[in-house]
C-alpha cells in the first residue's frame, strides 16, 4: 500500500517532467527557428516533430498530475526554475544544438526510469507506464540525435 510520501514522490517526478518538456518545448522552438547550415531542412522538421511531442507529453503528464490530485507547473519561470535541463542559447551551430539536446534527453531519460521506480514503488503503474512510453521514444529520437553526430549510444 502507497503512502502519501510516495504518492507526494510520483506526483514531484510528473511535475519535474512538466518542467523539463515545458523547457524542451522552448529550446526545441529555438533550435527550429535559428537552425542554419546544409543540415537546416532535416533539422528544422526534426526539430519541430520534437517540439510537437514535447507539448503532447507535457499536457499527459500534467493532466496526469491533476488526476492524482498533483498542481502542474504553469509558468515558464517556474519550470526554467525546476528543469533540469536548461534554456536554448543563441549563435551556437547544428551540431552544438544537436549535441545539447542529446545530453538534454540522456537527463530526462534518467530521471523517466527513476519516476518509474518511484511509481512503481507507489503502486501507481498508470503513471509508471507514462514514464516507459515517454522512455521509449525518447531513446529512440537519441538515437537519432547521437547518430547524427557520430556517436555511439551507450546504455
Amino acid at each position: 500500500m502507497a503512502n502519501s510520501d510516495n504518492k507526494q514522490e510520483v506526483r514531484e517526478a510528473l511535475n519535474l517532467q512538466v518542467a523539463n518538456f515545458t523547457v524542451l518545448w522552448t529550446k526545441l522552438h529555438n533550435y527550429h527557428w535559428y537552425v542554419k547550415g546544409h543540415n537546416f531542412f532535416s533539422l528544422h522538421d526534426k526539430f519541430e516533430e520534437l517540439y510537437d511531442t514535447a507539448s503532447t507529453y507535457v499536457d499527459e503528464l500534467a493532466e496526469r498530475l491533476l488526476a492524482i490530485g498533483g498542481e502542474p507547473i504553469g509558468k515558464q519561470s517556474d519550470a526554467i526554475e525546476k528543469a533540469s535541463v536548461k534554456e536554448a542559447e543563441y549563435d551556437i551551430d547544428a551540431n552544438e544544438m544537436v549535441r545539447q539536446l542529446a545530453q538534454d534527453y540522456d537527463t530526462v531519460i534518467k530521471e523517466l526510469d527513476e519516476g518509474r521506480k518511484i511509481a512503481e514503488d507507489a503502486g501507481d503503474d498508470r503513471t509508471a507506464d507514462i514514464f516507459i512510453g515517454m522512455i521509449t521514444d525518447i531513446e529512440k529520437n537519441n538515437w537519432m540525435l547521437k547518430s547524427f553526430l557520430g556517436k555511439e549510444v551507450s546504455q
